[in-house]
């Protein structure tokens, strides 16, 4: 008896598809009458995933891990179609030459395509049509949500404090929730204060669950409430769309806004300073306040040196105290105070700064790095492609050309970017530092005030445990 593996996927275009149940009984039928024996642990499943890349796809990865192991346990992977196992030729070139090295083959029930030497060819023509066929459904559902977003017409379920009536947003029963959430965030309150408030009201979010500072936030952030669409034309689903401000498109909406512009802006204001001043897993609302809560960091790992209750107050690698950091960082917060300060008087009196260039997140620059590292493993992928035998010496020379033509080209925009400012030490910035350092040596002032106040100068503070030092890190 032979022993196969059945892979099952179904994407979130589910039109022409059949279900996952009806894909598994083809699935075991084609297994029954080629004497193929599926067990139950071979039966992998992703479900609503698209098949252009295996970036999601969990149980493919599990697939591919348990067909290549040691112990040989299946002979073949059975799919209904092709286009189940990969939409991407590129990729399917380097899974299925993987699985061949290991003598396990991909077959697909409903296209059968022999055993000839013109099988790969017909094979590989399928899973073009299909990769193209991909292509052209993603750009036609992109342009069709394009022209609506254009048009100011709601795209997805209505965000909180609204309702979707007849193809538009109407403020429901927690319009008030928003009003209130603007104002108390203009006000000073912060973003985790504002979440238990709203937790104490018994406000839940769309989906049932208590509101957080991630909730609160996402809202401030929202165009929709002061009457605005906003789409990424990137097409990318997640909380990372809106970073590039070329792919995004805010439009008027057809809808009433629930929050006035002077708010908004001011909200905004308020959460780009924040922004600049905390970073992306620093709190700002602790139970203990000290000085330089936040600000201090380990110059072996990088993490954040947090406060330890001992019997003298003191601060250790976060990451040491994990485990994941081999040398102690253990400081008492007494001596990084009188060291900070000396610090900061040493700068004053020498004019000398450790600037380090700050904005919100570099917005709107593009990342040319990760677009040429993403060419040189196309490289990679093709070079693999060659020696599995998928590719003639000539079409990897074809496709080595255009990608290092690619790679050229992108160096060039690279060079001619615009590049960021550099950040020029003056008198205002010394004289902004002084007025901080005095403010911070008075005992009348509050631990979270002066930790407020440092953060408008300084990025980090590193310590360097093997010199006893504290090196400053400013930013202007």
């Amino acid at each position: 008896m032979k022993y196969a593996a059945a892979y099952i996927r179904v994407s979130d275009e589910r039109q022409d598809e059949y279900s996952p149940d009806s894909q598994l009984k083809l699935i075991k039928e084609y297994a029954v009458r080629n004497e193929y024996d599926i067990p139950e642990e071979c039966v992998f499943y992703d479900d609503g995933i698209s098949g252009r890349s295996t970036k999601n796809r969990k149980s493919f990865k599990e697939m591919i891990a348990f067909a290549t192991s040691k112990a040989h346990p299946v002979e073949a992977i059975i799919v209904w179609k092709f286009s189940r196992f990969m939409r991407n030729q590129e990729e399917s070139i380097i899974y299925k030459a993987m699985l061949k090295r290991h003598n396990v083959s991909v077959i697909s029930v409903s296209e059968s395509v022999g055993d000839s030497a013109f099988a790969p060819l017909i094979e590989r023509n399928i899973e073009f049509f299909d990769e193209y066929y991909s292509d052209r459904l993603s750009q036609e559902v992109k342009r069709g949500m394009k022209e609506k977003a254009s048009r100011g017409e709601p795209l997805c379920a209505a965000p909180f404090g609204y309702k979707l009536e007849n193809k538009c947003y109407y403020p429901d029963e927690n319009a008030d929730y928003i009003r209130y959430i603007f104002k108390a965030y203009i006000n000073g309150m912060g973003l985790r204060q504002i979440a238990r408030y709203l937790q104490s009201q018994g406000v839940r979010t769309k989906r049932g669950n208590l509101p957080d500072n991630r909730f609160v936030e996402y809202i401030i952030c929202n165009p929709v409430y002061i009457g605005k669409i906003r789409w990424s034309t990137n097409g990318r689903a997640s909380s990372n769309r809106y970073k590039n401000l070329e792919d995004v498109m805010i439009v008027d909406g057809n809808h009433e806004a629930i929050i006035d512009m002077e708010t908004w802006e001011k909200a905004q204001e308020i959460n780009q300073s924040m922004k600049l001043k905390y970073g992306k897993y620093q709190r700002r609302e602790q139970p203990i306040e000290w000085m330089l809560k936040g600000l201090l960091r380990c110059d072996c790992s990088g993490a954040t040196l947090v406060h330890q209750s001992t019997k003298e107050p003191a601060v250790q690698c976060h990451n040491y105290a994990r485990g994941q950091c081999k040398q102690s960082h253990h400081l008492s917060l007494k001596k990084a105070n009188e060291a900070v300060i000396s610090g900061l008087e040493s700068s004053i009196k020498n004019s000398s700064f450790n600037i380090l260039p700050k904005t919100n997140k570099d917005i709107g620059f593009i990342d040319y790095d990760a677009l040429i590292q993403k060419e040189k493993e196309k490289i990679e992928r093709a070079s693999a492609a060659y020696d599995a035998g998928f590719d003639t010496l000539e079409e990897y020379g074809r496709k080595k050309r255009a990608y290092k033509n690619n790679i050229d080209e992108l160096l060039k925009q690279k060079e001619a970017a615009p590049k960021k400012e550099d950040k020029i030490i003056n008198d205002d910035f010394i004289s902004k530092v002084k007025s901080i350092t005095k403010f911070i040596q008075s005992p009348d002032i509050s631990e979270q005030a002066k930790n407020a106040a440092l953060r408008t100068i300084i990025d980090h503070i590193d310590y360097e445990k093997s010199k006893n030092n504290l090196k400053i890190f400013f930013y202007i």
